[in-house]
């Protein structure tokens, strides 16, 4: 299978990796030749620390690298069968990259997005042929990340859609479907592990007595109580609180502002003054070689109020995502396991605590608050009346 990738940052380069490590010729594309370089480059020490692990030997190391051409000009993917686009998350530039595209393929050729907010339907209407059209959406690092949601546009043909489905699953990757929908499953799910924990910090809950921010003490009761590998303002420092602030605005205006979805002020104060995370050297660590930073306060009973009240949140959303048709309750269990490393499936935690406590804990914050962004997902209060399990 003839594959092209259209851009070479960190992203594109990973899925190149994929696909030529499941066998398939790629041409990585990027305007910039020096970007090209240092994707081959990175590309050789990858498959360097391989070896020396003992994962590959030095003759899959030649194949998987000369699987992999770098081209400047996208008249030469005019051969692939299929083309993953992984640039900047610009609806109109991708729209003109995509356009451009089409004049010089196949009409069986597969056209994709790795888009991970962005409208699928809206990026397949600047296609004359919409139905070859379809989004997926690989993790960072792709080469590691087992996830890939899969997301139909309304305009995607039927064959497409299962194609694409069993080219991740020779890929061996784990695919899920997901309707288009801002945030497909992960970044929408995900959204109250990092809202809510940003609430319970503004609230000042988490503050410890001489008076340091509580930063550490939700990421210590998110890790210690609830077996998250990282706390939420770890990873948010991880991934970027510039990155981590665009979603969650993108998301919430792409939910016609549902309150559900609203971003916190301290992430939009903390990017603006350049605190975004480890990338930076500060975010909400200090990341400095002799830094210091506050302890948590290990109170158990606070720490467990911080996590259960997260955690209702996220399992409130996974709910509302089934609701809504979004996707299976397996595949969102799978995305939140697979593709964000969540100790458990949110739907299996939430038949672990019981739909009786996931209602009765999410009416308890609407009590509080009178919020919108706490109203109970319907099908939790339905399935609380039946009295049945996901």
């Amino acid at each position: 299978m003839k594959v092209a990738i259209i851009g070479s940052g960190t992203m594109g380069s990973g899925i190149a990796q994929v696909a030529a490590t499941a066998g398939c010729s790629v041409k990585l594309y990027d305007t910039n030749q020096a970007a090209l370089d240092k994707s081959k480059t990175a590309l050789a020490k990858v498959m360097s620390r391989l070896v020396e692990k003992g994962k590959i030997d030095e003759s899959e190391k030649s194949r998987i690298e000369n699987s992999i051409s770098y081209v400047g000009s996208l008249k030469e993917l005019s051969d692939a069968d299929l083309t993953i686009e992984a640039i900047v998350e610009n609806a109109e530039i991708k729209q003109k990259v995509f356009a451009e595209l089409e004049t010089y393929q196949s009409q069986d050729a597969i056209i994709a997005s790795n888009t991970s907010s962005l409208s699928i339907a809206s990026l397949a209407a600047s296609l004359k042929k919409p139905e070859r059209f379809i989004g997926i959406h690989f993790f960072n690092p792709a080469p590691l990340m087992p996830l890939v949601e899969i997301i139909p546009a309304i305009q995607t043909s039927e064959e497409v859609k299962n194609k694409v489905v069993q080219i991740i699953k020779d890929w061996e990757k784990i695919g899920v479907l997901a309707k288009d929908t801002p945030g497909f499953i992960v970044n929408r799910v995900a959204r109250p592990f990092y809202g809510e924990a940003l609430r319970i910090y503004e609230e000042g809950i988490a503050d410890l007595p001489a008076g340091e921010t509580g930063f550490a003490t939700i990421d210590w009761a998110m890790k210690e109580l609830g077996g998250f590998r990282m706390g939420p303002f770890e990873l948010m420092d991880f991934i970027g609180n510039d990155v981590n602030y665009t979603v969650t605005e993108t998301v919430f205006t792409a939910f016609y502002f549902d309150p559900r979805y609203k971003p916190a002020f301290t992430q939009k104060r903390f990017a603006e003054a350049g605190y975004l995370g480890r990338k930076s050297g500060r975010g909400y660590y200090n990341y400095a070689e002799n830094a210091t930073n506050p302890e948590p306060n290990k109170d158990k009973k606070l720490g467990q109020e911080i996590f259960e009240r997260i955690l209702v949140m996220l399992i409130n959303e996974a709910a509302d995502a089934l609701f809504l048709n979004i996707a299976s309750a397996k595949d969102i269990d799978l995305a939140m396991t697979k593709g964000v490393n969540y100790p458990k499936g949110l739907l299996a935690w939430a038949n672990e605590k019981s739909i009786d406590w996931c209602v009765e804990k999410i009416d308890a914050l609407y009590d509080v608050y009178h919020e919108d962004r706490y109203r109970c997902s319907p099908l939790l209060r339905r399935m609380k009346q039946k009295g049945s399990r996901f």
